[in-house]
């Protein structure tokens, strides 16, 4: 009798991310773009989509999208059309909502991830396409029934549609992260998840492995987080396995993640491109991109980060763990930068900015913009440890004291007592107090080899130094006063 064997699938994944631009007015008017502004108060006959309004098109938006797409390493298309796309929606006042659809700002584009493929080479996922739309409104959904706001209806989004490349949730979350590391270097969006200013729809199907061509879909949806997102495609994955495995078929169909439940279910049937009957906004006449434009837009773009890890490997020769997470944050990454031009070890500025500011800004939950310290505050605090005036355990002391006070170094040091500055008299005379108390026990084992000992006679001498020395002078002194006794 034989066993039947389970089908070996394959993921295939795809992500569509949703990006909120960060510009002070809407996509297509002038009301402003505010989060937490009491509901329905950013509003116009425009964004409202009242008869006989008429809309314009924010070029900063544009710009935006440009510089997204550079930075994707896209094509920048040479004329800009706007589309409408149908549908009909409680937070979609309009019935449409404008978009673009056959004609893209950004396509043929790329991101290189972090990973390796099968043959060794950096994992690299095609871009699509990146376009500009507005956003639709957001829907308040309660027991007693569904409110609306539509502050957000018109907020300049751009859409970023990656190729079908991902095969694994853990890839696609790696994508995510990779994804939003560069997006931050540009400042075009706060990219917060909790704000809705970035969201992502995931597109899953599988297929058994060496097949070529693409199982049923499920397209995902209600992911407010990067963990959501895998976690939702490594369900979707076993439930289409499990369909597949007990000879039912799939239906192609939008899903909604639940989080409470950890499970997806059933929206409505998948749309395809021809239900939401896209036709040219009659309203909006396309435009041409000049190239100076795009060019004067490349010649803006910041250091990415790829190549500023690269530089902090091979200039500044941190190691990988420490230049990874630097680079990670922009803004982390220039506060590095700038106590770097202030001193000229960067392997000792690192261990500060990474361990002690990273676990700061961790505990705090906050970002480098939220703490008062300074690079040259930073700086100063290595000096003093340099110069001996601090050791290890003091100085961790002062830079926590600086990170809350906003202080220098030298101020913090000094308030908290914490400078070493005792005479050679007074570190003989602890040593010689430390040696006497415990002649008969730590002094006699150091005597015989065992060197655990120091360690206990140096703790011993900094108590009552009040941790004012530098314990790795400590040690040889000591040593050398139980040879002379």
């Amino acid at each position: 009798m034989t066993t039947a064997t389970k089908t070996d699938f394959e993921p295939v994944i795809g992500l569509e991310v949703h990006v909120q631009l960060k510009t002070r007015s809407k996509m297509l008017c002038g009301c402003a773009v505010q989060f937490g502004s009491p509901a329905n108060s950013l509003t116009c006959p425009v964004c409202l989509g009242l008869p006989g309004a008429l809309p314009m098109v924010n070029r900063l938006a544009v710009e935006y999208g440009i510089r997204v797409g550079l930075a994707l390493n896209c094509q920048i298309a040479h004329r800009v059309k706007f589309d409408r796309k149908n549908y009909f929606y409680p937070d979609l006042p309009k019935g449409y909502q404008i978009s673009q659809y056959d004609e893209p700002l950004c396509f043929d584009g790329e991101l290189q991830l972090p990973l390796m493929d099968q043959a060794g080479n950096p994992k690299i996922c095609r871009i699509t396409r990146a376009h500009l739309e507005e956003d639709a409104g957001k829907s308040i959904h309660m027991e007693t029934g569904t409110l609306v706001d539509l502050n957000r209806a018109g907020t300049p989004l751009i859409e970023i549609v990656g190729g079908p490349d991902l095969r694994s949730p853990e890839e696609a979350y790696v994508y995510l992260t990779t994804l939003k590391r560069n997006l931050s270097y540009l400042g075009v969006s706060d990219l917060s998840m909790e704000k809705g200013s970035l969201r992502c729809d995931a597109n899953v199907s599988i297929r058994p492995r060496g097949q070529e061509n693409f199982g049923v879909r499920s397209e995902i949806k209600n992911l407010n987080s990067f963990r959501a997102v895998r976690s939702a495609l490594e369900f979707e994955i076993r439930r289409h396995a499990r369909v597949l495995e007990g000879g039912g078929k799939l239906s192609q169909e939008t899903r909604l993640w639940d989080e409470d439940k950890l499970e997806t279910r059933s929206l409505r049937s998948k749309e395809e491109a021809t239900d939401y009957r896209f036709f040219p906004d009659p309203d909006l006449t396309a435009f041409d991109v000049p190239r100076p434009w795009v060019d004067q837009v490349r010649a803006t773009l910041p250091e990415m980060p790829e190549k500023r890890l690269l530089r902090f490997l091979h200039d500044h020769k941190l190691n990988r763990a420490d230049a990874e997470w630097l680079v990670s944050d922009r803004n982390v990454a220039d506060f590095f930068e700038a106590c770097v031009a202030l001193h000229d070890n960067p392997r000792k500025v690192a261990p500060w900015v990474v361990t002690e500011l990273g676990h700061e800004l961790n505990e705090r939950n906050a970002s480098i913009g939220d703490l008062k310290i300074t690079p040259a505050a930073v700086v100063e605090l290595i000096q003093l440890l340099e110069s001996g005036k601090l050791n290890n355990i003091t100085a961790k002391e002062v830079f926590r004291d600086m990170v809350a006070s906003g202080e220098g170094a030298s101020a913090v040091a000094r308030r908290l007592n914490k400078l070493i500055e005792q005479d050679s008299g007074e570190v003989d005379r602890a040593i010689a107090e430390v040696l006497a108390e415990f002649k008969d026990a730590a002094v006699a084992d150091l005597r015989a080899g065992k060197q655990a000992a120091l360690g206990f006679l140096v703790g011993q001498a900094m108590r009552k130094l009040r941790g004012k020395a530098n314990p790795k002078e400590l040690g040889p002194k000591i040593e050398a006063a139980v040879k002379d006794s």
